[in-house]
């Protein structure tokens, strides 16, 4: 059975760091593009990164690019997302999310997957 559970959320200054962790059970992670999402109070959910199911491609929403990090750790069927120079702005909920197919990138992936999510609260 397909799970996806988020990690490592939580209350952080405004410049600081926090790595979350996505890990599934019931699939192999290097076998979907993995996605990481937000939902801020009052807006819709976005994507702000995706890896690959091969691992070589990333990508970043804008306002993220440059201050997070997508990763994986296959032995631990794990996906992370590192978290750095955090903006009151960037305080949500954060979900990963899988694609519906295998073997798919980042192009247009279908996150129809994902775990309850972790909070993340920037603020001073």
């Amino acid at each position: 059975q397909l799970q996806l559970v988020e990690s490592g959320g939580g209350l952080v200054q405004p410049g600081g760091s926090l790595r979350l962790s996505c890990a599934a059970s019931g699939f192999s992670v290097d076998d979907y593009a993995i996605g990481w999402l937000r939902q801020a109070p009052g807006k819709e959910r976005e994507r702000i990164s995706c890896i690959s199911s091969s691992g070589r491609t990333t990508d970043y929403l804008d306002s993220v690019k440059g201050r997070f990090t997508i990763s994986r750790d296959n032995a631990r069927n794990t996906v992370y997302l590192q978290m750095s120079g955090l903006k009151p702005d960037d305080t949500a909920v954060y979900y990963c999310a899988r694609d519906s197919a295998r073997f798919g990138g980042c192009r247009a992936p279908d996150f129809t997957s994902a775990g309850q999510g972790t909070q993340v609260t920037v603020s001073s």
